[in-house]
């Protein structure tokens, strides 16, 4: 048994597709561009903000307007970044049974720092012991900067820790950071992508994610 979980958090805890599409959305037109489909803005996450509006805006980051459209995205979300966001099903029956078997639970997101804490503040509450999104003094994963951070504050050492993501990042995020990797196939990438990118470990539901978790060593 793992004595620290470490989850991603869009596509993984929380099904934060839509909130993220409306914000996209609102930005690019407030600018006069074309929205995206909420298929596109999937393919766009998982490496934080700033990619994201880099991928939906015509030029990417060279284009005059992205700083201001990037602003406008942030300012939107911290806004609306409830209306449609919640917890995938079994999340918080798996994250409250890791913690009745003192398992530490963290969160580490390429989503900006105010918002991985808020979100797992009001989603999670007391069932997430630490939670790390971007910020200027950590690197964005696939760095291992924020997993090293969390195994430092836990005093944990790698065959100890467990990485939980839905994505190719995540993949190399846990590789980068030295320990194992699950990738849960309902979030924002599928079964065969995940197998493409070298998953170690696939999983299709919040039973068999804790199963895994429990047996891994």
């Amino acid at each position: 048994m793992k004595k620290t979980a470490i989850f991603d958090l869009d596509g993984t805890l929380l099904y934060t597709l839509e909130d993220l599409t409306d914000s996209t959305n609102y930005a690019l037109q407030k600018f006069n561009y074309q929205p995206c489909t909420i298929s596109q803005v999937r393919s766009y996450v998982g490496n934080g903000v700033y990619k994201l509006i880099e991928r939906a805006l015509p030029e990417g980051d060279k284009n005059s307007d992205f700083q201001k459209c990037l602003e406008v995205f942030k300012n939107h979300y911290k806004e609306n970044m409830y209306n449609k966001t919640c917890p995938f099903e079994g999340v918080l029956d798996m994250l409250s049974e890791l913690k009745k078997r003192n398992i530490n639970v963290a969160v580490v997101s390429n989503k900006f720092d105010a918002a991985v804490k808020e979100l797992c503040s009001k989603y999670f509450a007391n069932l997430v012991d630490i939670a790390v999104g971007e910020s200027p003094n950590v690197r964005k994963k696939p760095a291992p900067d924020s997993v090293f951070a969390v195994m430092e504050h836990f005093k944990t050492k790698p065959i100890d820790c467990v990485y939980i993501g839905d994505s190719e990042v995540d993949i190399e995020t846990a590789k980068n950071a030295g320990i194992d990797c699950i990738s849960v196939n309902w979030g924002y990438k599928d079964t065969e992508f995940l197998i493409k990118n070298n998953a170690q470990t696939i999983v299709s539901s919040c039973d068999e994610l804790l199963k895994q978790i429990l047996k891994q060593h």
